[in-house]
Order: structure tokens, then sequence, then C-alpha cells
């Protein structure tokens, strides 16, 4: 009885080496979490992204046939970073092809590469000449743009690829907006309700907005350092009549889906009568203000509707995007990684983008593309038709489909890569300036 514990201890230590033993012959890993680089042998994130330099000995690679440099980029196909390199790798093989070798190895699948070639972190890229001699070798994500310049850098430039066309794009409308220009709300393009009209006087004639909303938020955008709300009127919703800003009551209340509906009366007596009809809450012009002015967007610091707006999550703290290209915007803002969550506007299925070091590190669903509201100057110059004109999309179909049943859209599809790199090559100055509007006057 006195050698049963015995036997006991030594089966229990050759189960514990066997497992040992199994963890280090493992030869894949499961997916590791987001980060800069991540390491060869355990998908723990590693430290962030950087240059290493050429070791003393550098590796020779078997030289191409046709003698071409050679880019070898060592990772992993379920590496978070290496996903993000993949589409990268893709575009400089296809458009590259003949004047530079573009090769991936998985290290996970393949660990004697990752010894061979001296990997400590993933993803890895390695730059060889012609003659298969190391001359340069980054980890962690690489842009395309950075790996051009650092080949031109090593005295290899391949020039710029040729511009592409949009997958799609429309530049004049397919049908012309045939309603009277004061009929459309100035900000958002939207029909204008006699009830609900807003009007901002200028020196160039009255502006029309289709809410006290729509009002409120272009008066946040102006530079104008003598801007007054005594140039603004409101519609009383039941004599019709036009009421001082200032001097009107609101009330305010919800509709079915959460989203602020706003009335506005000469005075409170009305307001009130209507409110026992309808219900919400009378507020006076300090309240209504305060009120609609209370969530601003993380980028371009417009009034927003959260309701209406793509949520942010950055550093653990949420904000808002008024539409969904200044949503991405906070990224550039801020210089943080963001979390944000829009919706089809087709559809209203919803679209997460999660970013990495200034690009999309995750984006679901993977077949989500963007509508950049545009046209095209009389210089043949791309420019933005305005926040209210753009939009995500679960798929290019979707798009397609929005786009046929607004006839006067105009614009082109972009990836939301795209979308996002734009907007990190914003200067501080432009961030500054984003959705500001000098001047004011009716179109």
């Amino acid at each position: 009885m006195k050698a049963l514990p015995r036997i006991l201890v030594v089966v229990l230590l050759a189960a514990a080496v066997a497992g040992v033993l199994a963890l280090k012959s493992r030869s894949t890993a499961p997916e590791p979490a987001a980060g800069a680089a991540e390491a060869v042998v355990s998908p723990e994130p590693a430290q962030a992204a950087q240059e290493t330099p050429v070791p003393e000995a550098p590796v020779a690679a078997p030289a191409p046939p046709e003698g071409l440099p050679r880019l070898v980029e060592l990772g992993a196909d379920k590496c978070v970073p290496c996903k993000m390199m993949a589409p990268i790798l893709d575009e400089l093989k296809t458009e590259y092809a003949g004047k530079m070798d573009v090769q991936f190895i998985d290290v996970w699948k393949n660990p004697r590469a990752g010894e061979e070639y001296g990997i400590q972190l993933i993803p890895t890229q390695i730059f060889f000449d012609g003659s298969g001699k190391e001359l340069f070798r980054h980890t962690g994500f690489f842009p395309k743009e950075d790996i051009l310049a650092a080949w031109k850098e090593l005295g290899f430039d391949f020039g710029t690829a040729p511009d592409k066309e949009p997958a799609f794009s429309r530049w004049a409308p397919a049908q012309p907006d045939t309603r009277p220009r004061d009929a459309v709300c100035y900000l958002c393009d939207g029909d204008i309700d006699a009830r609900t009209r807003t009007v901002m006087s200028t020196p160039a004639g009255d502006v029309g907005f289709c809410a006290p909303h729509c009002y409120v938020i272009t008066f946040a955008s102006l530079t104008d350092e003598a801007k007054s709300h005594q140039n603004a009127a409101v519609t009383d919703w039941t004599a019709g009549t036009r009421v001082p800003v200032m001097e009107a009551v609101y009330l305010y209340g919800m509709d079915e889906n959460g989203r602020p509906e706003v009335k506005a009366f000469a005075g409170r007596n009305a307001a009130e009568a209507e409110r026992a009809r309808s219900g919400g809450n009378v507020f006076s012009w300090e309240q209504f203000e305060a009120k609609e002015t209370a969530a601003r967007c993380g980028f371009c610091d417009r009034p927003v509707y959260p309701e209406d707006a793509s949520v942010v999550r950055v550093d653990g703290m949420q904000t808002w995007g008024c539409c969904v290209m200044c949503a991405l915007g906070v990224a550039a803002r801020t210089g943080k990684d963001i979390h944000m969550t829009a919706r089809d506007v087709l559809t209203g299925e919803p679209i997460t983008v999660t970013t990495l070091e200034g690009h999309v590190a995750k984006l679901e669903p993977p077949s989500a593309v963007a509508w950049a509201g545009a046209r095209k100057d009389p210089e043949g110059k791309i420019v933005s038709t305005g926040c209210f004109k753009q939009g995500f999309f679960a798929s290019e179909a979707n798009l397609r489909k929005w786009v046929e049943a607004h006839p006067a859209a105009t614009g082109h599809q972009v990836t939301i890569e795209q979308a996002l790199v734009a907007k990190m090559k914003l200067t501080p100055e432009q961030i500054s300036k984003a959705c500001k509007i000098g001047e004011c006057a009716p179109r």
C-alpha cells in the first residue's frame, strides 16, 4: 500500500512532461489579439511596429529568375497585422509585376523558415536586391506608400502605380433635382416642411433649413466671430408665422425611433396646448440650444443627434461622428486607434471598423464599402458634396441599389481603408477647419 503514492507521483509527473512536450510541438496557434507585431512562437502581442537593423550576417535569399529586387514578408495567416498586409502585398504583386518579386511565408505553418530568416516578430518584411542580398528589414505593419519609399531610399524607384478608376462612380445626376430651392434644406438637402422651416438671414439672402436642428449645426460651423442668433427665425407650428429663434418656445419630443422632434411656438400657452396633445417637454431657447449642442462630433465638433451619428470608441471613451467620414477622422484628430460602428445607409445593417496605426485592422462585414459623396468642379477637381452625402454600405450591391434610388446623388465608391488613409493625411490645420463654413450664402 505504501508504494501506491509513489506510483501516483510518477504517473502525474509523466503526464505533466507529456503536456509540455505537446505544447512545444504545436505548429499552429490560435488567432491573437490585435497588435502592431506578434511573436513567431507565441501569439501574444509583442512590441510596437519598428524598423529592425539589418543583421551583421544578412540572410541571402535565392535570387528570382529575372534578377528582380525581392520583397519577402514572413508572417501568419491568423496574425492581425499580417491580415492587414495581405491586400497590400497583393496590390504590389499586381501593380509592379515584372519590376518587383513579392513573396509571403507563413512561419506558423513553416517554423523552419522563421529560424532561417532570424524572425522574432511578425510580420517582418525583408528587402533583397536582384542578387539575393538583404538590404533592409522592417517589423510590423508597413503601409504601401512606406514600402515604396523604402525601396526608393535603397535605390529602386518603381514610380507610382497608374491611378485606378473607382469601382463605381457617378459624376452627373441621373435626374436633375427639380425641387424649388426654397423647398430644400441648405444643410442636409432634405425637404422643408412649412411648419418647421427655419430661416437665417445673410447679406446674400435668406437661407432655409428643414428644422431648427440643421440651423444649429450650421450656426456652430460658422467662422464669423460676429455671428448672431438675432439673424434667424423659426416658424410657429400652429400659426405659420415667423418667430425670432431666441424668442420662441420649443416643444421637444421623440419619434418612434427615439429621434428628437422639435416644434416651435410664439408663446408658451400654444406650446403647452400642443404638449397636452402630443407629449414632450417645453423648453426656452437657452434650454433648447443647450440640449441641441450637448453631443458633438469627435472630429469636426459639430452638434449631432446620437441617433443619427456613428458611435466611436477611442481610448476607452465614447464619442460620435456626424458622418462616417468624420467618424474615421477621429483617428486622425486624436492620433489613436478607434473602433467605430456605423449603419448601412440602405438596410441599417451594422458595420464596424477597427483601426490600427491609421489603417483598417478589422472590418465587419469584410465586404463593406464607402460612398464618398462628391462632384467635379469646372476644373475637373473632385470636391465633397458635404457630410450628409457620405455613407457606408455592407456590400457594393447595396451601394448601387441606394444610388439607383437617389438619382440626384453624385460621388464615387471607395474602400473604407482609402477613406481612412485620406483622413490620416490631413494636417492639424486642416482638421481644425474641417466642416467649417466661412460664408453662408443660399445656393
